[in-house]
């Protein structure tokens, strides 16, 4: 029986790298289903992600720790991942689309992850996660309880073994503190392609400013905010005759998919972070 790993790396580029990344899966029996590279000359690093299946009884931690030896010539950073669908708990306010094309697209089987938990500080959208068999967390959140909150989030968090807090349109900004604790897996979904317009009402703002572009961009979260490393950004081309209401529907469609193209690529260990940016593997 074959087993199925991705192995994803970082390091300066330096000749030698493919080679001893073939050389290695060549000698642990393993066959190379899907590779790609990017040499980024602007920072001399290269970034390669390749997957494979192996036929020997191995698994992700033997397979790391005999690559280490590899990894510390070339002053790599490196993971060793297996096949199993990363763990997702969804954070989410009132706003239901997000929540909903991610249900959707778990439940067809191609969001490259497992839904396990709903959490939100607000009880709008409990029916539809409960509709989807998931268990459903009401967290309340005002400026005096937000620490309390938090704390409860990384708990859950725990709890559930999740891999991956995605925030489909949770209103309600992180701390520095929340944001370091799920650094590199967190991802957000901001309403807005350039020019951004922060605040209420985003698309009234859009509306009077005459945009012809509407878009949506997923990213990490960071304590900056809204200025994470960016995985993936979706734009629609809209006219004069979209009115607010036109505008926030185009707006959700291009939020659901941004967002699940950038959970599906992060499951998928295709997503890379490369200083403030992103390297994407599609």
């Amino acid at each position: 029986m074959s087993h199925s790993f991705t192995l994803t790396l970082s390091c300066q580029e330096r000749p030698g790298i493919v080679h001893a990344v073939s050389s290695f899966l060549f000698q642990h029996g393993c066959d190379i289903v899907e590779h790609q590279q990017f040499d980024d000359a602007a920072r001399g690093q290269l970034f390669l992600r390749t997957a494979f299946v192996c036929s020997q009884d191995t698994d992700t931690d033997r397979l790391s720790a005999d690559f280490h030896a590899v990894a510390q010539e070339f002053g790599m950073t490196y993971q060793v991942a297996g096949d199993h669908p990363p763990r997702v708990l969804v954070m989410v306010s009132k706003l239901g689309h997000c929540l909903n094309d991610l249900i959707f697209r778990w439940r067809a089987g191609n969001l490259g992850a497992d839904l396990v938990a709903v959490v939100s500080n607000h009880e709008d959208l409990r029916p539809m996660a409960e509709a989807a068999g998931l268990p459903f967390v009401h967290v309340p959140v005002t400026p005096a309880t937000k620490r309390e909150g938090e704390a409860r989030l990384l708990e859950l968090v725990d709890e559930h073994r999740a891999d991956l807090v995605v925030l489909a349109r949770y209103m309600q900004v992180l701390s520095d503190e929340a944001c370091a604790a799920l650094h590199g897996r967190a991802i957000n979904i901001h309403h807005s392609f350039l020019p951004g317009f922060k605040g209420a009402k985003p698309y009234h703002q859009a509306f009077d400013r005459g945009v012809k572009l509407v878009g949506a961009t997923a990213h990490y979260v960071t304590p900056d905010l809204d200025e994470g490393p960016i995985i993936e950004q979706e734009v629609i081309r809209i006219d004069h005759t979209f009115d607010p209401r036109a505008l926030a529907t185009v707006g959700q469609d291009a939020e659901a998919l941004a967002l699940s193209r950038a959970v599906r690529w992060h499951s998928e260990r295709r997503v890379l972070l490369n200083g403030h940016s992103t390297v994407v593997f599609r």
